[in-house]
């Protein structure tokens, strides 16, 4: 006798068992970002965890970098419970994210805070607008999204604390990665 696994009735206007287009799309660019600031991360690791005077920015990334390795086992699960298509670009933001990381960590610490700054402004208002636009029609990931979008603002306040705003060229270096994640955005929530 096999066991029958209980299903949860569909919610109304969407197909039995398929996540409306929306939250799929949702899912679909939130896991893509937070897959990305891993490798943000990880990139700001390799050149800040090499040297013994980067130690306190690279014990700041490692904290930072293990809530987002927490914020993509989540939307891992969710992509995998809600049966989401991820983004066929992870391959590009896999490269990208390590390159932005190490390439502004190689700049210095204030420019990888500067990036970390300007990376999580842009998530903190693409949070801000998914929680608007959910307005309890998905509770789960509602609170997903609030509890990491907490997590966000302390990282961007963490970078500005840390000097974000001294690095050098920090207009022209957030201008261009606040750009970048806008773009990453659009094209990770269609492809």
């Amino acid at each position: 006798m096999t066991a029958t696994r209980r299903r949860t009735p569909p919610r109304p206007g969407a197909a039995p068992g398929k996540t409306p287009d929306n939250v799929a799309a949702m899912i679909r660019v939130d896991h893509a970002g937070e897959y990305g600031a891993v490798r943000i991360y990880q990139g700001q690791l390799a050149v800040l965890g090499a040297s013994p005077a980067t130690k306190r920015s690279a014990d700041l990334v490692r904290h930072m970098a293990a809530q987002e390795d927490e914020h993509l086992r989540t939307f891992d699960r969710l992509i995998a419970d809600r049966g989401v298509r991820p983004t066929a670009l992870v391959p590009l933001w896999d490269a990208a994210g390590f390159a932005l990381g190490a390439v502004t960590a190689l700049m210095g610490e204030k420019a990888a805070m500067a990036c970390t700054e300007a990376v999580e402004e842009v998530i903190d208002a693409h949070y801000a607008a998914q929680s608007e636009a959910l307005n309890g029609t998905d509770a789960e990931l509602e609170d997903v999204v609030a509890r990491f979008r907490a997590d966000e603002i302390v990282h961007r306040d963490t970078a500005r604390a840390e000097g974000a705003r001294e690095a050098v060229g920090y207009p022209v270096l957030t201008a261009v990665v606040k750009a970048g994640c806008r773009l990453a955005i659009r094209l990770s929530e269609k492809i």
